[in-house]
């Protein structure tokens, strides 16, 4: 028998918000992340604008410090500050922790793109072709390595289930959260531990500038550069951070009375082959649209049931054919669901994009309310002629009830997700 699926737990760590409830302000207040970056400017990068959170000290800082964390990489440090905010808040506790108990049935699945870049080049890099190996310190494997970030978690929570890292470009964040759920629905685990972390790093950055893929004309107006479904829009702004969900069995969360944020009913992962209009960059249409049909479908809802679809939206020109996917893979004719681009407030936060944002749609259906899209007064003329432009609001609307909201990741290599997610109630 198939596990129903809820989401007990979020911790997030973004540019514009260091923890979930100044996070949900940012969301509500339609506040920008993205500033003006001088190191940028200083390698003489084409976009001088990103969203880099900027963290001074934190909660954690004596369990980091404790388990000797505290100098990881920062993709790291951003994962296992956001995965103890996301438990605490789930009602787990670990100030007190039993370090000989084992939690077999608790796991984590942590996605990233460009984790280990930044301490090789603070650390690695310098020492090693100095020939000074031996201040590299016994730690430096587990501080770089892809999976320090649940391995890390593992050694301070003791979680015994599946730990593992993905990586699939854009898809990542989302697609291990849909990986932990489908562990969950088939009783292979009661508590996964899901998201993606990426940290900043011009040099992870710098690829997408020499592409020509980022903004370039706002870095003087950074709040205003990134701009999904906008006509003038030029390009993806660049962020960092991360997002980690708790994802539980529903009888697991209701036995020890855990708040409940939203249930998963149907998800998708696949990928377009790069055939068929897909490439290493640009997505198979109709791969697309089958992934949401898809996670629409294991939903078992109709396609008019969506009320608000937390889109991709990167700000390039990709935007004007994601919006005709959502299109023909709902059939879509009229009576359109919002859309909503998270990256309009966060940039691109690249391998933690899709976690975070999924933490931005579950936050909307427990509060009732659709944050604002930023920089789109200026509807690309062929989104504004096949959508609602009412349905694609430019100010917060609060007090809206939502039931079903989709959020969908699509990334380098022609790679899809897609999640439905659902207003709890427990029939």
């Amino acid at each position: 028998m198939k596990k129903r699926v809820v989401i007990t737990g979020l911790g997030v760590i973004s540019p514009n918000g260091l923890n979930i409830n100044d996070f949900l302000k940012s969301l509500k207040n339609g506040i920008s992340g993205i500033k003006y970056i001088p190191e940028l400017e200083n390698y003489n990068f084409n976009c001088c604008v990103g969203g880099v959170p900027e963290i001074k000290s934190t909660k954690y800082d004596k369990l980091l410090a404790k388990y000797e964390i505290s100098e990881a990489d920062i993709s790291i440090l951003y994962a296992v500050i956001t995965a103890l905010e996301a438990y605490e808040l789930a009602g787990f506790h670990f100030e007190n922790f039993n370090e000989n108990e084992v939690l077999i049935d608790f796991g984590s699945i942590i996605g990233s793109c460009f984790g280990g870049i930044e301490i090789f080049l603070r650390k690695m890099y310098p020492l090693i072709s100095s020939g000074n190996l031996k201040k590299l310190g016994s730690q430096i494997i587990e501080h770089w390595m892809p999976s320090g970030s649940v391995a890390s978690i593992s050694k301070i929570l003791g979680f015994a289930n599946q730990n593992t890292v993905n990586s699939s470009a854009c898809s990542t964040g989302l697609e291990a959260v849909i990986m932990a759920y489908e562990r969950i629905k088939f009783g292979k685990a009661k508590v996964m531990l899901a998201g993606g972390t990426d940290p900043y790093s011009p040099f992870a950055w710098a690829g997408f500038d020499s592409m020509r893929l980022l903004a370039r004309k706002y870095n003087n107006t950074p709040e205003k550069a990134s701009r999904p479904m906008s006509g003038s829009a030029n390009g993806f702004v660049p962020s960092a951070g991360a997002g980690i969900l708790i994802l539980e069995e529903l009888e697991h969360a209701l036995n020890r009375n855990a708040k409940i944020y939203a249930e998963i009913v149907g998800a998708e992962i696949n990928s377009g082959g790069q055939r068929n209009g897909g490439t290493m960059t640009y997505p198979n249409p109709q791969r697309v649209v089958d992934c949401i049909r898809k996670a629409v479908q294991e939903a078992k809802i109709k396609f008019s049931e969506i009320d608000l679809i937390s889109g991709h939206l990167t700000s390039t020109k990709a935007d004007v054919l994601e919006i005709k996917n959502w299109i023909e893979a709902l059939e879509l004719t009229d009576n359109f669901p919002y859309i909503n681009a998270p990256k309009s407030m966060l940039g691109h936060m690249i391998g933690a994009a899709g976690a975070v944002e999924t933490i931005a749609a579950v936050l909307q259906l427990y509060h009732n309310f659709i944050h604002a899209n930023l920089n789109c007064e200026d509807l690309h003329t062929e989104i504004e002629k096949s959508w609602d432009k009412n349905k694609i609001p430019q100010q917060t609307i609060n007090h809206i009830n939502l039931n079903y909201v989709a959020k969908a990741s699509f990334g380098f290599g022609d790679v899809n997700s897609c999640l439905i997610l659902k207003k709890y109630n427990n029939a």
